[in-house]
C-alpha cells in the first residue's frame, strides 16, 4: 500500500475544513496509508518586511524537512509549479507506485507559500490552479485529488 504525508504549514481551524479533510482521509485509507503533518506557521509582524518573510520560510522549511519521511519524494504544492489535470496526476501517482518509491510527501506551504530550498527539492512542483486559494482550502482540495487519483487508477465511478 503506498504511503502519502501530507506536510501542512498551518494548522485547520474551521469547521467546515477540518470535517471535508477528515472525510477525503477516510476515504483514502482504502488506498493508501496516509499520514497529515501540521506545522505551525511562523509568526511574523503585521507587514512583514522581505527579509522578515525569507527567515520566517528558511524556519518553515527546516520544520518541513525534519517531517520527510527518509526515502519519500517530494511534491511541492506552489504557484509556480505546473497545473496537472486529474488523469495527468493519477498517472503520476501509480508511475511513483510502480517505480518502488517507499513513499511520496506533499507540501503545503503557508500564507506566504514555501522556501525556494523545498520547492527546488522537489521531483514535482504542482499547482492546483492559477487563483489564489487559502492553504487551508489548499488542503482539502490536495485530498480530494488524491483520492480521485485513486479512483481513475481503479476505473471508479467517483471520476466522471
Amino acid at each position: 500500500m503506498q504511503r502519502i504525508t501530507v506536510i501542512c504549514v498551518g494548522k485547520l481551524k474551521e469547521k467546515f475544513y477540518l470535517e471535508a479533510a477528515a472525510e477525503y482521509a477516510r476515504r483514502l485509507g482504502r488506498y493508501c496509508r496516509l499520514e497529515i503533518v501540521e506545522l505551525p506557521e511562523q509568526r511574523l509582524p503585521e507587514d512583514p518586511s522581505p527579509a522578515e518573510i525569507e527567515r520566517a520560510l528558511a524556519r518553515e522549511a527546516e520544520a518541513i524537512r525534519a517531517k520527510i519521511p527518509a526515502g519519500t519524494s517530494l511534491a511541492a504544492l506552489c504557484v509556480e509549479g505546473e497545473p496537472r489535470s486529474s488523469e495527468e496526476l493519477a498517472a503520476l501517482l501509480a508511475r511513483q507506485a510502480g517505480a518502488g518509491e517507499k513513499g511520496l510527501a506533499f507540501v503545503i506551504g503557508g500564507s506566504f507559500g514555501l522556501h525556494p530550498s523545498i520547492k527546488s527539492g522537489a521531483w514535482l512542483r504542482l499547482s492546483m490552479s492559477p487563483m489564489t486559494f487559502p492553504h487551508h482550502l489548499a488542503r482539502v482540495m490536495l485530498l480530494e485529488q488524491l483520492y480521485r487519483s485513486f479512483q481513475i487508477r481503479e476505473g471508479g465511478k467517483y471520476h466522471k
